[in-house]
């Protein structure tokens, strides 16, 4: 039965959340990678651009183009780092921090939809067995950036400007 498949299980739960996700990234320029540096924007110390950019697997053209939307938008401000003001750190407007609070509110929610025919303990033994998985997977498979394994899994989508 098509229901005993782990791959159309998988792929069906996926593409649920992913679509969920998509829906609420749309609120953020740069969609899931503007999600991705606004979070950490706003939940670490003040971190420089270049660093961010390696950490996230994002080119670093790339990232400037997805700052300068982050920043025009209110989200994030640019600092000159007080070591070596060569470098930009990137830190959360109250504006983006109070977006992002928002945003990840609305992404629980999200997951509760998703995760809603499971009992709390079901979804507490979910998630862990979940985690379990991905970090076997990912020791096997590394991926650097999330969003591009969502990309390569959904296949070519539409080029986003940068102007």
């Amino acid at each position: 039965m098509l229901q005993d498949d782990l791959g159309w299980s998988l792929g069906v739960v996926f593409r649920t959340y992913v679509r969920m996700a998509d829906t609420l990234m749309s609120a953020v320029p740069g969609g899931p990678r503007g999600f991705q540096v606004l979070t950490a924007a706003a939940q670490e110390e003040p971190v420089r651009q270049g660093a961010l950019a390696q950490r996230l697997g994002i080119d670093r053209t790339v990232m400037t183009y997805l700052v300068d939307e982050l920043e025009a938008a209110g989200l994030v401000e640019r600092r000159a780092d007080t070591r070596d003001r060569r470098n930009k750190q990137i830190l959360a407007t109250d504006y983006g921090t109070g977006l992002l609070a928002d945003l990840q509110h609305r992404l629980g929610r999200a997951e509760d939809h998703v995760l809603e025919p499971l009992s709390e303990a079901e979804r507490a033994r979910f998630r862990r067995l979940l985690r379990k998985l991905a970090v076997r997977a990912q020791d096997l498979d590394p991926v650097a950036d999330a969003c591009a394994l969502v990309d390569e899994l959904d296949g070519p989508r539409p080029a986003h400007s940068h102007s």
